[in-house]
């Protein structure tokens, strides 16, 4: 539904942006000012972008916990995983178009951390710009991907993700239970318009009241204090501060996707189809997990940000030592130290880990967005 309302009111809004650096800001002022009910439409469009990547994070999350990622659904968990990409592509690309100092600065701290990837960051960073900085050739790049190729292919793939669901015989659930089969109409067709209906109406009074965000009109040579990446990019540019770029911005990233990508296919003694969090003692352990991650993510930040100078330490020390390797020994130690207690003393299997260890990572992003988003001021400083 969030999608269907997106296309409806892109392509309305299309009638009135102008792609262009000397035009899309004043085209955006001149729909929001002159237009009847362009701003409205514009609210409409922004938070339900927004709420997308809130679904389909919180879908992405229910599928993991549920167990429904084995066997049959391996494949859709993969094709959900690039639909979860396609989406936040789909936000980022959008987020550049009001051309204003909030998106400009934005899309320029995200696009320079890829150019700290290994050996092809800074040609993937110049060729997704169209250069060495955001200009208006970004802008026609970022419109033509976000009004074009993305849309065609997510279509594509939630029509492979769809059919997929359908041919696992639906959402899974415990083979304890057994299906009672309905007819489709007026069963699920109903509920479904009602969903859709009561989506629209929250968003719309949403829309009514809380202006989507807009700043002056991009200034390449004024950075506004501080500069901060779109919010569900905030837990990286967190990371960021605490650690080597390549780490933070290539290393780190790529060790989480590995980590969702090869969970389905790891050998296990036993999968409860549907079951959230496994069994009695998963769910222990998932809750421990997201109790204790959130307690030493938050102390490794104020440690880090009050007293840690790896560099003072250990001064004519590599800095990818100091502000690579140590700060991520300094995490992973502790946690692997932690995943062996669970394995120990509260008998967790195989599966059991895996929910830890995603818990783990799931919510020390969280974390680290939070703090990012909330808690950091002028100069990227913590502020209380």
């Amino acid at each position: 539904m969030l999608f269907v309302i997106l296309f409806v009111t892109g392509m309305m809004l299309r009638f009135a942006y102008v792609p262009s650096g000397a035009g899309a800001y004043d085209s955006i002022v001149r729909l929001q000012d002159e237009v009847i009910f362009g701003n409205l439409l514009r609210n409409f469009h922004y938070w339900s972008a927004m709420l997308l990547v809130v679904v389909s994070f919180l879908h992405l999350v229910r599928v993991f916990y549920s167990q429904a990622i084995y066997f049959e659904r391996r494949k859709n968990w993969l094709y959900g995983l690039l639909l979860m990409f396609f989406v936040v592509s789909s936000n980022f690309t959008g987020y550049l178009l009001p051309w204003d100092q909030l998106s400009f600065w934005a899309v320029t701290i995200m696009t320079n951390m890829l150019s700290f990837i290994p050996l092809v960051g800074n040609s993937l960073a110049g060729m997704i710009r169209g250069g060495d900085a955001v200009t208006e050739e970004t802008l026609l790049r970022f419109y033509n991907f976000h009004t074009g190729l993305l849309p065609l292919l997510m279509v594509f793939f939630m029509a492979i993700h769809f059919w997929l669901v359908r041919k696992a015989k639906g959402v899974a659930i415990p083979s304890s239970e057994k299906a009672e089969k309905v007819d489709t109409s007026p069963n699920l067709v109903y509920k479904e318009v009602l969903t859709a209906l009561i989506v629209v109406f929250v968003l719309l009074l949403f829309s009514f009241f809380v202006d989507a965000p807009l700043l002056d009109k991009a200034k390449p040579l004024v950075s506004p204090n501080p500069s901060k990446a779109p919010w569900y990019f905030m837990g990286l540019q967190e990371l960021l501060l605490h650690m080597h770029p390549a780490f933070a911005s290539f290393l780190i990233p790529l060790l989480v996707i590995e980590f969702f990508i090869i969970v389905p296919f790891l050998p296990y003694r036993s999968i409860n189809k549907g079951v959230w969090f496994y069994s009695e003692n998963g769910k222990r352990i998932s809750l421990i997990s997201a109790i204790a991650t959130v307690g030493f993510t938050l102390f490794l930040i104020l440690v880090d940000d009050l007293l840690l100078d790896f560099n003072h330490w250990f001064p004519g020390t590599p800095v990818l030592i100091t502000e690579g390797v140590f700060p991520v020994l300094m995490y992973f130690v502790p946690v692997g130290g932690f995943l062996y207690y669970l394995r120990k003393k509260l008998k967790a299997d195989r599966m059991e880990l895996v929910l830890a260890s995603g818990t783990i990572i799931l919510v020390a992003y969280l974390v680290m967005t939070l703090v990012g988003s909330l808690l950091r001021g002028e100069g990227m400083q913590l502020i209380f």
